[in-house]
């Protein structure tokens, strides 16, 4: 009679899961038909509690099925900075000098124009790069103008 390698037995397989805390459908579900299988035949579980589970299930699926609708919706609507000021390119924008030296605002304040010859992005943030070799960040734009509609 030949015998079973014992390595081959459930109980010696390793199993890798990883923790989680949230239960979710899958395991609710098992532990729901577990619940069923195991109840006692004399004093079977009432309709009413069964339908109030099916309902937490249906409740619990439903809410799940929001939360990935709306990490997919949040996902889309986050434009990258580069399509989103992608318009300005070959505009003229206004904005204040920025001393080289402190990266602050000039003192005295002086308006500076140049037109938009390219659109990038650094850390997030879009940066407009200028015909006079300037590059500025977005929120420092004061006023757009249009040369071509002049």
């Amino acid at each position: 009679m030949t015998s079973i390698d014992p390595s081959y037995y459930i109980s010696n397989q390793n199993q890798t899961r990883e923790a989680n805390n949230n239960l979710g459908k899958e395991e609710f579900l098992k532990i729901l038909m577990t619940q069923l299988q195991n109840q006692d035949p004399l004093n079977p579980m009432e309709d009413k509690e069964f339908i109030s589970q099916m309902t937490t299930f249906s409740s619990l699926e439903q809410m799940m099925n929001m939360s990935n609708s709306i990490d997919s919706l949040v996902k889309n609507q986050s434009v990258s900075p580069v399509i989103q000021y992608s318009h300005l390119i070959g505009k003229e924008v206004s904005y204040y000098r920025v001393d080289e030296e402190t990266g602050k605002v000039a003192e005295p304040k002086e308006v500076v124009s140049s037109e938009v010859k390219a659109i990038s992005q650094q850390e997030g943030y879009g940066v407009i790069e200028l015909d006079n070799g300037t590059k500025i960040y977005t929120d420092e734009v004061l006023r757009i103008n249009d040369p071509s509609a002049e």
